[in-house]
């Protein structure tokens, strides 16, 4: 049996679709006045959630960049026991984690009270980031994206 196919080079036009699909997700999070490193930090979460090393390691290097705080960065997977998040920012991971986890008995409703903080604008695009993030885990998972130390990637080469 061979190995997987790397569907994004299979289909480059259906990835060039969900690269522009990320793109415009994130271009709204800003207009709706989301930070870069709020955006940042839900694609890590989203990533954390559906195991997707390759998207993980990709979004950690870009949140530093957006000069995110390893502390933040560190309680990510347990924001919920944590004061490190705003009302707003807690809200934008709920919407988050619900619309990544949608098979559970949780996700099915999404209060108002849940994104109270966030616009309805905020919420859209919170929401269609959460969609492209799954989207490109999934990409990635299913290809089998090589995740690697730069020295063992260049020694693979």
């Amino acid at each position: 049996m061979s190995a997987p196919a790397n569907v994004s080079t299979q289909h480059p036009y259906l990835y060039r679709l969900a690269i522009d699909m990320a793109s415009r997700a994130e271009a709204a999070g800003l207009r709706a006045g989301l930070s870069t490193g709020l955006l940042e930090l839900l694609k890590i979460r989203v990533s954390q959630l559906n195991g997707c090393a390759f998207c993980l390691r990709q979004h950690t290097h870009d949140a530093l960049a957006a000069g995110e705080s390893t502390d933040r960065l560190a309680v990510l997977p347990a924001w919920r026991e944590t004061a490190y998040f705003t009302a707003a920012e807690r809200a934008a991971l709920t919407l988050a984690e619900r619309v990544t986890d949608i098979g559970s008995d949780a996700s099915h409703h999404i209060s108002e009270d849940t994104v109270s903080p966030l616009t309805d604008e905020q919420v859209s695009a919170v929401a269609w980031l959460a969609i492209a993030l799954n989207t490109f885990n999934r990409i990635a998972i299913t290809s089998h994206y090589e995740v690697a130390p730069p020295a063992l990637q260049a020694a693979a080469g």
